[in-house]
């Protein structure tokens, strides 16, 4: 089924051959497939999306399997529909060691169907390209995954108290391994659920958000295009392109958000704790449509999954479910101070910044002209003034939200 914004959504059971027949199937439909997330010999019904002519999800959602961790409710009633709203806490409560035992499907004789006249396709025409994931810092593979895991776990304990500040090595690091299944997400759930630390308990929260937003979307498919909740389809954003080519290219004027934006650009990746910070300034301050940077996330992010990516967008957004209030506005400066409180980050993104004192490299602009000479840094020549300015731009953005939530 083909809708008016362009997504395509069918639910089809494969059988022996169904990896070829979603392809045909995608093709069919005028889609370049880039990627898939069919696991195992079993049948099973699949969920596929597509957008903007790509593959956007290929998940089995009724067999054995690896993702998510607790199956989807099924069809949804007011008991159920009520669980899904009060958020990713309720589904945590739902988590249980059953869930979290693992997965093994041993090859057995005639399990994998054969074909003759059929050439496995190389990975350059299945739309892959050479990377440079190595020099990036990424190592591949299940072994790489094992490594990352293994580094963790002696840094668990301390994750709360860590994982908020970018300077600091607080998280997993194991987003892409997620995406891509070169770890055992139950694996990953179980050394969390058995460790009576604090530090594992906030991480396994985590993971249950990523399970939260695979239901939300399995549920929902539209929220690919539109906001979980409707009355906020009705939200008039200027959306001016200047903008948002400036948050793009980190020149915005605000260095934790530029020294973000150039972690993203440069490396494919972006701590957890800036994605909140520069989509609440896209949509917040620059009153740009979630949707513009959601895409933008997609194409830049390694890790890129369509149910976490949207639905961490629609939370800063405020459009989401279990989404922060409209009126929760991150305010860019003291997010900085609070959360790269010596600077340490924004210098290593952002060196034109190199010179200013921990104080002045928050707000490098409330330098005067005699303090911008004396740390090398001309406000509008070295580095750009702010687009915005923030306080102004707040009251705009809970006027936009008031006038929707009027009607």
């Amino acid at each position: 089924m083909t809708e008016a914004d362009g997504t395509v959504r069918d639910r089809t059971w494969l059988g022996a051959y169904g990896e070829r027949v979603a392809v045909d199937w995608l093709r069919g439909h005028g889609c370049k497939v880039l990627a898939r997330n069919f696991k195992g010999p079993h049948r099973g019904e699949v969920d596929i999306i597509a957008r903007d002519g790509k593959l956007l999800l290929f998940v089995e959602v009724k067999t054995r399997r690896e993702n998510p961790l607790v199956r989807p409710l099924d069809a949804v009633d007011k008991t159920k529909q009520a669980l899904i709203e009060r958020g990713a806490n309720a589904w945590l409560k739902r988590l249980t060691d059953r869930d979290l035992q693992a997965h093994v499907v041993k090859p057995s004789k005639g399990q994998l169907a054969t074909q003759s006249g059929f050439t496995l396709p190389s990975l350059q025409q299945l739309g892959f390209e050479t990377t440079n994931l190595l020099t990036l810092g990424i190592n591949p593979g299940m072994s790489g995954a094992s490594a990352l895991f293994a580094d963790f776990k002696a840094r668990m304990a301390a994750y709360h108290e860590r994982r908020d500040f970018p300077a600091r090595k607080g998280p997993s690091y194991l987003s892409v391994h997620l995406r891509f299944g070169t770890v055992s997400i139950r694996a990953l759930a179980a050394a969390a659920w058995h460790d009576a630390g604090r530090g594992a308990a906030v991480w396994l929260s985590e993971l249950i958000w990523r399970d939260f937003y695979f239901m939300i979307l399995h549920h929902h498919p539209r929220i690919a295009t539109q906001s979980f909740r409707p009355e906020y389809d009705a939200l008039v954003f200027p959306n001016d392109k200047a903008r948002f080519d400036a948050w793009c290219e980190a020149r915005t004027g605000y260095p934790l958000v530029d020294a973000a934006m150039r972690q993203l650009n440069q490396t494919g990746y972006m701590h957890n704790r800036l994605r909140m910070v520069v989509a609440s300034f896209l949509v917040k301050d620059l009153h740009i449509d979630w949707r513009w940077g959601e895409r933008y996330f997609a194409a830049q992010l390694n890790d890129f999954d369509l149910a976490a990516n949207n639905g961490g967008w629609q939370w800063a957004a405020s459009t989401g479910c279990d989404a922060q209030p409209y009126f929760r506005i991150f305010n860019p400066v003291t997010q900085s101070e609070k959360f790269d409180p010596k600077g340490e980050f924004i210098r290593k993104y952002v060196p034109e910044l190199k010179g200013c004192s921990e104080r002045q490299v928050h707000a490098p602009w409330l330098m005067n002209a005699a303090q911008q000479q004396a740390a090398g840094t001309v406000i509008g020549r070295d580095y750009p003034a702010p687009l915005v300015d923030h306080a102004a731009a707040r009251a705009v953005t809970l006027e936009l939200y008031k006038r929707v939530r009027a009607v």
